[in-house]
């Protein structure tokens, strides 16, 4: 099952910065924005292979960065497998190489691995690494398909990481 999450101050984390590129990765934080809202992770009929509850989530951040004059972009990832972003192919690394270089921070949204991933990318730069994101546990649920072609979770709690 996937990580669930708790938000982050980032707006602090970015004061006195001009820029930031928001790095997500689209599995886990997008099904705790999705289950957060009581929302479909996935409408495939609609958003096909983006969750629209965390598109959302997204906008709203750079938005709100932008009213404290921090330019923002967000980093995609189309492919499935490079949705994961523990898992990142050679050259999705280095294509997020290449796009940090004009942003002073990278905001991170993914689990402690997923942080490394891009601490890795970035460490031969001054490139600040915010987290937006810290793991609560893994999430215990059940998963919803409907003929609409939504892909929901039920029934979610969140269990505890032991150690």
């Amino acid at each position: 099952m996937p990580i669930h999450f708790n938000d982050l101050d980032v707006i602090s984390e970015v004061a006195g910065l001009r820029s930031a590129l928001i790095v997500p990765c689209y599995m886990c934080p997008a099904v705790t924005v999705a289950v957060r809202e009581n929302k479909p992770f996935i409408q495939f009929f609609r958003n096909f292979l983006k969750s629209a509850p965390f598109e959302r989530y997204m906008t709203t951040l750079q938005s709100r960065l932008k009213e404290h004059g921090v330019k923002t972009r967000i980093f995609r990832s189309i492919p499935s497998h490079e949705w994961f972003m523990c898992m990142w192919t050679l050259g999705k690394r280095k294509k997020l190489q290449k796009c940090s270089e004009p942003y002073d921070a990278i905001v991170v949204f993914g689990c402690d691995s997923a942080t490394e991933t891009v601490r890795n990318v970035v460490k031969s730069t001054d490139c600040k690494v915010i987290e937006g994101m810290e793991v609560a546990g893994i999430m215990n649920a059940q998963i919803k398909f409907s003929l609409t072609g939504n892909v929901s979770f039920e029934n979610c709690k969140t269990v505890p990481i032991s150690g």
